[in-house]
């Protein structure tokens, strides 16, 4: 059917501010998803039923087969009594034969797209007119059968074109009729209809003009909502990939035949396989996940079961997205040691305020023991004994004042205030400090730059507190077999995701299986003089500049704390 002369999408669109995916998505804040990293989707206004070519071929054909036919009626009139006869039927065949050729040149005017659309339009319809007209005083009047024929061409027209042309289509073919019927009256005797046949004809084209000019405005109008409603979609869908994309829960999206549709990159860092990509076979990417689902279907209780995968711990809910199998299901994955993660968060978060009042009121009771202590030491009557356990009790003293202030900085941590940085020469700068400050060689510190500019969006004091807490623990944990530090800070840069990591490796002894899910909890620590608020500072402090710390064992031996920065 017809549509608008321009798009329906580009005349329609709805103007709307930018929507929340659009400032997302701004290349320079932002890193690209793994979708995203293939491209920009194009979103395409929605395509009419017809564009312009498709339009003006249905009408070619409209055009071409009543010709064909009308040439094979007439040719065998004169030897099939079944069919009507024409007065002049070698007048008729000469009419159509013309006529076949002019459609026939219309098609040659489609190919070359000259003249314009509407004036095609205009053109077939008014030789369709004179034609079909001329057609009925050869047949002998409108008693003859081809009364309808002028019917056609005006409806094509008020599908075709937009306005009123369809009403004067329909009193051209009106007033073509009516003219020949007075004038086969007047000079012919031998003719067949009368007035009142070309009168009731002239009222059934007005009336199908207007039904067709009618029925096609309702039909644009159904297609403009149509493509409204598409691209509404269109954005809406954009948004909800968007939002799935920055979920830290794995959305994972599989269809009836266990294959993935969709995943964001939560459900990608989570699956072992690197072949975890949409359109793959959910068995080939994780057989264990498969295993649970199968379990699920079929009715054995799974609420509640952990699955071993890339090692981690997952504990996986299914939705399914209808009763069939073909409508497929919406697996969640969440990781448990995020998740106790999020339940410490939680718990940390309430108790703050008391954690910061109780410090306090430590303090003033410990100042005083420490100062006592102090005065004690300058006694001169104090035995080996005594002064054996007065450096006990200094040494705890100094020991929980180191936590009273490690609890005080983490309650009263800054708001991160983020600021582009150049981590080639800032971590150069912070290496030769803690050099300075703590009396190491180069070779205790080793610093590896890439040749690449590393600019990252970070919180210079935040950044320079996670450097000293990890350079901390690499020097109180990370000594070798003959109790030497050595450390090394590399840094790097991925082309292909812009993302930038710090990586600060030893070669320690390492830490063992039983203790890598702990290490970032709060006061966990496997030294007597430690707080076990370091590792669990930086990582915080990570998480507020937007970086993700994380932990891994160096195939030669050692620890290895990466600091990564997306894009």
């Amino acid at each position: 059917m017809g549509t608008p002369s321009r798009s329906s999408a580009q005349r329609y669109r709805p103007r709307s501010s930018p929507c929340p995916v659009a400032l997302a998505k701004d290349p320079s804040r932002q890193r690209p998803s793994r979708r995203s990293a293939r491209g920009p989707r194009k979103r395409s206004a929605p395509r009419p039923v017809f564009d312009g070519r498709d339009r003006l071929s249905w009408l070619f054909l409209s055009r071409l087969l009543p010709v064909m036919v009308l040439l094979l009626v007439l040719w065998l009139a004169d030897t099939a009594s079944w069919l009507p006869r024409v007065a002049a039927p070698s007048g008729a065949r000469q009419l159509l034969l013309v006529k076949a050729v002019l459609v026939f040149l219309s098609g040659v005017m489609i190919v070359a797209r000259w003249p314009r659309r509407d004036q095609q339009i205009q053109l077939a319809i008014y030789l369709d007119i004179a034609f079909a007209v001329l057609l009925i005083h050869l047949s002998g009047g409108v008693a003859a059968g081809f009364g309808l024929l002028p019917a056609v061409a005006v409806i094509w027209g008020a599908i075709l074109l937009e306005g009123r042309q369809s009403l004067l289509f329909a009193a051209l073919a009106s007033l073509g009729v009516i003219s020949q019927q007075l004038y086969a009256e007047l000079y012919l005797e031998s003719y067949r209809g009368s007035n009142l046949e070309a009168g009731l004809l002239g009222l059934i084209y007005f009336s199908l003009a207007a039904l067709a000019h009618l029925l096609s405005r309702r039909l644009r109008a159904s297609e403009r909502l149509a493509a409204r409603r598409q691209l509404d979609i269109a954005d809406l869908s954009t948004l909800n990939d968007f939002v799935i994309q920055q979920l830290s829960t794995g959305v994972l999206v599989i269809d009836g035949e266990r294959r993935i549709r969709m995943l964001n990159a939560a459900a990608q860092r989570l699956l072992p396989a690197a072949s975890a990509q949409r359109g793959a076979e959910l068995g080939c990417v994780a057989p264990e996940l498969l295993d649970w689902l199968k379990d699920s279907l079929s009715g054995v209780p799974a609420r509640g079961r952990t699955l071993q995968l890339h090692h981690r711990n997952l504990r996986p809910t299914l939705q399914l997205l209808g009763s069939s199998r073909a409508n497929g299901a919406l697996i969640y994955l969440r990781d448990e040691q995020e998740l106790l993660r999020q339940a410490q968060e939680v718990n940390l978060a309430s108790v703050g305020r008391l954690s910061a009042s109780v410090a306090h009121n430590i303090r003033n009771p410990l100042s005083a023991v420490t100062h006592a202590s102090q005065l004690l030491a300058e006694s001169t009557d104090l035995g080996p004994e005594d002064r054996s356990l007065l450096t006990i009790i200094q040494r705890n003293a100094q020991r929980i004042d180191e936590i009273v202030d490690s609890v005080l900085e983490l309650s009263h941590r800054h708001r991160a205030e983020l600021r582009r940085v150049l981590l080639n020469s800032w971590l150069e700068e912070a290496c030769d400090e803690y050099r300075e400050h703590h009396r190491l060689s180069h070779e205790e510190l080793v610093l590896r730059l890439p040749k690449d500019s590393c600019w990252v969006d970070a919180d210079l004091r935040h950044l320079r507190q996670i450097v000293n807490n990890l350079c901390d623990n690499a020097r109180e944990h990370g000594k070798d077999h003959q109790g030497r530090c050595r450390m090394r800070w590399t840094l790097d840069r991925d082309p292909q995701t812009e993302t930038v990591e710090m990586r600060l490796s030893d070669q320690g002894p390492g830490i063992s299986a039983d203790q890598r899910q702990s290490i970032f909890e709060p006061f966990f620590t496997t030294s007597p003089r430690g707080t076990g608020l370091g590792l669990y500072a930086a990582k915080a402090l990570a998480e507020a500049i937007g970086a993700r710390l994380e932990y891994s064992d160096q195939p030669q031996g050692g620890s290895c704390f990466s600091l990564t920065f997306e894009r």
